[in-house]
C-alpha cells in the first residue's frame, strides 16, 4: 500500500482498515479476517492475493468507535459509556440514544478521538452506522509527541453462537502468524477480549509493529482496534519503537460501552427468505476444515489444522515427504471480481471460471512456492485452494513442491461440497 493511503480509492482504504482480519483480512494475521469478507473493498484486497488469507486481523483487520459527544465544559468524555447520535444532547437523561439512532461518520470520528490520549491527529477517515456493509470505522494518524502512528477502529455485528463468533477475539495460530505476545480473557459480562502484539510482516522484513485489541460481546458486538508504530501500516518508515497505546489503553478503548450502541444502530443484515440465515451462512454442523479434509486425495495424513473465520481453513498434510500447508477460502457474492481476476480463465460448461497458477510464497520465506486453483461459480461463489512446500508460510521451504498437484487442487476447488456450505 502506498504511504499516502488516504488518497487511494475508498474501497482500498477500507480494506486496509479491516485487514486481519479477521481475522481477515490482514495480510499477516488471519484473525482479523476478518470479517469482513462481505465488504467488497476488503474482499478485493484479500482476493487479489494468491494466498487468499487474511486477518483477523485482522482484519484485518484490520476501526470504529463512538463516545458521548458532550460539550466542552462536560467532564472527561473518555470515561463515559454513552454515545451521541444526531439527536443526542448535553443532558444526562438524553445522553444515550435509542438503538435506532444513527451515528454519522463525524460522530464516530470525534468520539474515537475523545477516547485517545492527548495528541494531534491527521489523515482522518470515518464512516457512520448507516449500513452493515461497509460497517462503521474510524482511522487517524495520531501523534502524542513521540512519533506519528496509524490507528484504526472498526465495528461489526456477529451472530452469537455462530462459527464466526467462536473465531473472533482469539489468538492467531502461530503456524500462520509470528507474534511476540497474545492473551485472551473473558470479562465479567461474558465478553471475550484478545490483546495481540505482533508485526505487520510475518517475516519481519521491516520493523513495523502491529498491535490490536479485539472484543466480542455475548450479544455479538464486535470491536477491533489496531495500531502501528508508523504513520501507515505499509509503505511508511517506522516512526517510533512501539505503537502509542499500551495494551491496557487498547483494552480501555474497545471495552467502552458506546461501541455497543453504534453496533445496535446498524441495520440488520438481509437474511435468506428460504433459510433465514445471513448471506454466506454455513450449513449447521459443517466446518470448512472438515470439508477440506474430506476432499483430500488418498495418501495424505493431516498433522495440523485450523481456521480463523467462516469460509477459511488450513490443514498441514504429510505425504511421507514432510509437512505441506494447504488452505482454502470460500466466499459467496464475488461476481464483481470476475473481470479483474479471471481474465482469460477457462470457462466450464456450467459457466464456472477456473484458473491455476504457480507463484512464490507471500511471506518472504526462503524457497517457498504456492500452487493455487481459483474458481468462481456463476452464482458468485468463489473457492480458492492453495498448497505450499512448507508447513507454515513464514518458514523456509522444507520440500521441493507442495504435497498436492495443481490437478488435485483444481478438483478440490470445483467440488460441489462447497456449494452445499455456501
Amino acid at each position: 500500500m502506498p504511504e499516502n493511503q488516504y488518497e487511494d480509492p475508498f474501497e482500498d482504504r477500507f480494506a486496509a482498515l479491516l485487514r486481519d482480519t479477521g481475522h481477515s483480512f490482514r495480510t499477516d494475521d488471519p484473525a482479523s479476517l476478518v470479517g469482513r469478507g462481505a465488504v467488497r473493498g476488503r474482499r478485493k484486497q484479500l482476493l487479489r492475493r494468491t494466498a487468499v488469507l487474511g486477518g483477523m486481523t485482522g482484519v484485518a483487520l484490520v476501526g470504529v468507535g463512538v463516545t458521548l459527544l458532550l460539550p466542552s465544559e462536560a467532564q472527561d468524555p473518555r470515561r463515559t459509556s454513552a454515545a451521541a447520535g444526531p439527536a443526542a444532547t448535553a443532558s444526562p437523561s438524553a445522553a444515550s440514544p435509542s438503538p435506532a439512532a444513527a451515528f454519522t461518520g463525524d460522530d464516530v470520528l470525534r468520539s474515537f478521538k475523545e477516547l485517545l490520549p492527548q495528541g494531534t491527529f491527521s489523515k482522518e477517515e470515518s464512516r457512520g452506522s448507516e449500513s452493515f456493509m461497509p460497517p462503521p470505522y474510524a482511522h487517524v494518524v495520531f501523534d502524542d509527541g513521540k512519533g506519528a502512528a496509524a490507528l484504526g477502529l472498526s465495528l461489526d455485528r456477529v451472530e452469537p453462537g455462530s462459527e464466526q463468533a467462536r473465531q473472533r477475539a482469539t489468538c492467531p495460530d502461530k503456524a500462520l502468524v509470528t507474534y511476540d505476545d497474545c492473551t485472551t480473557a473473558t470479562l465479567p459480562d461474558g465478553s471475550r477480549l484478545a490483546l495481540f502484539q505482533g508485526y505487520e510482516y510475518a517475516d519481519q522484513r521491516a520493523d513495523t509493529k502491529r498491535w490490536y485489541a479485539e472484543l466480542l460481546t455475548p450479544e455479538g458486538h464486535h470491536v477491533l482496534l489496531t495500531e502501528w508504530n508508523a504513520p501507515a501500516e505499509k509503505g511508511a518508515p517506522v516512526s517510533r519503537p512501539q505503537p502509542p497505546l499500551s495494551v491496557e489503553q487498547l483494552k480501555e478503548v474497545v471495552t467502552a460501552d458506546v461501541w455497543r450502541q453504534v453496533v445496535d444502530a446498524m441495520p440488520e443484515r438481509p437474511r435468506s427468505s428460504v433459510t433465514g440465515e445471513a448471506p454466506g451462512a454455513k450449513v449447521p454442523g459443517r466446518t470448512t476444515a472438515g470439508t477440506l479434509t474430506g476432499l483430500l486425495p488418498d495418501g495424505l495424513t493431516v498433522i495440523g489444522e485450523g481456521g480463523q473465520e467462516d469460509g477459511y481453513a488450513y490443514l498441514v498434510v504429510d505425504d511421507g515427504k514432510g509437512g505441506s500447508l494447504v488452505q482454502v477460502n470460500v466466499q459467496p457474492g464475488m461476481s464483481d471480481v470476475a473481470g479483474e481476476l479471471f481474465q482469460g480463465a477457462e470457462k466450464l460448461a456450467d459457466g464456472t471460471l477456473v484458473t491455476t497458477r504457480k507463484s512464490p510464497g507471500e511471506k518472504g520465506a526462503e524457497g517457498v512456492v504456492m500452487w493455487t486453483a481459483d474458481t468462481l461459480r456463476p452464482d458468485g461463489l468463489r473457492v480458492v485452494v492453495s498448497a505450499f512446500n512448507t508447513p507454515a508460510q513464514h518458514q523456509d521451504a522444507t520440500r521441493d513442491a507442495p504435497a498436492l498437484t495443481l490437478a488435485q487442487l483444481r478438483k478440490i476447488a470445483l467440488s460441489t461440497e462447497w456449494d452445499a456450505g455456501a
